[in-house]
């Protein structure tokens, strides 16, 4: 006889509902998907959008290249696939593996992959330390502008202030007057400006100051003429801002012209941040103070602005025997 159900007892088997599908246990979610969710939480958390398009370009390629559909086909075997079948330098081989990696990185912090297997995978480069700017070439730089004209001023303030800040070209390019305190003489950037999305905030001095005040008298009289409504430090000829979020901006390629035109080396962005670094270093800031000035994420990338060669290791370090 039947046993009789009672008001407690449910009578529709809930087992296949509450007990993960063969599916789930085979972990066959779509990649597609799984990058779809994540790209999400990078919006809502503020990533760039430059650095979104990365993941969905290298996802993309990945998968074309192994034919993966599903998470459980990402094996070390299917990324060394991958990554062998790029016709590219072992640098940029490495650069799209730790945008690739970091993808993963957040497929495991959803619960979506057991293990961090592809910590192993790495691309071997020699790495070819970029040499910074020094004071002198920036001296020359400056002597050979003509400050008489806005384009002239705009690029040499834009260049001192590269190099007593070392803040990113597409930050330079973002900056706005509300970001200067003349009273305390200091840049307060704020972390939508910033590539780490931290506030920083730099010391200037009077010489940077009083540049400043001409410049933002420039500007006035420009976007006047114009019509032009913005409060950027730095501004086009017409008074509109530059590209403010490309590291490929207006001053950028000024600096291109001025390498070329006065055959000077070091002169570019990146180069430019060196020597701030660099500069820091020479006058006895640490390591640990310069990365945080810089931005950076870790000391390894610090060391690699700092170029210190053999010989000035063993110098430092002597003196501390």
């Amino acid at each position: 006889m039947p046993k009789k159900s009672g008001v407690f007892d449910v009578a529709i088997d809930v087992r296949g509902i509450i007990e993960p599908t063969k599916q789930q246990k085979e972990n066959k979610m779509l990649i597609e998907q799984a990058l779809e969710i994540v790209i999400k939480q990078m919006k809502v958390s503020g990533f760039r959008k430059r650095t979104i398009s990365d993941y969905q370009l290298h996802m993309k390629h990945y998968r074309e290249i192994t034919g993966s559909t599903y998470l459980n086909e990402i094996t070390s075997k299917s990324i060394y696939d991958w990554l062998g079948s790029m016709t590219v330098s072992n640098q940029t081989k490495l650069t799209r593996l730790k945008c690739f990696k970091a993808i993963l990185s957040k497929f495991f912090d959803n619960g979506w992959l057991e293990a961090k297997f592809w910590k192993q995978i790495n691309v071997k480069v020699d790495k070819n330390v970029k040499k910074g700017a020094t004071g002198n070439d920036i001296s020359v730089l400056l002597s050979l502008l003509d400050l008489n004209t806005f384009i002239g001023l705009r690029d040499a303030v834009a260049i001192i202030t590269l190099f007593k800040t070392g803040i990113r070209i597409n930050t330079l390019g973002q900056l706005e007057e509300k970001h200067i305190d003349f009273d305390t003489l200091t840049l307060n950037l704020d972390g939508s400006i910033l590539k780490n999305h931290k506030m920083l905030q730099l010391p200037i001095d009077e010489q940077m100051a009083k540049l400043y005040k001409v410049l933002i008298q420039q500007n006035e009289k420009i976007r006047a003429r114009y019509n032009q409504k913005n409060n950027y430090l730095f501004i086009s000829q017409k008074g509109t801002s530059l590209d403010t979020k490309s590291t490929n901006n207006a001053i950028s390629k000024r600096l291109h012209k001025y390498s070329k035109e006065f055959d000077l080396k070091n002169i570019n962005p990146h180069a430019i941040r060196r020597g701030y670094g660099k500069a820091l270093l020479e006058k006895g800031a640490n390591v640990a103070l310069i990365s945080k000035a810089l931005g950076h994420s870790n000391l390894a990338v610090t060391n690699l602005y700092l170029d210190l060669d053999v010989s000035e290791v063993a110098t430092n370090l002597r003196t501390y025997l």
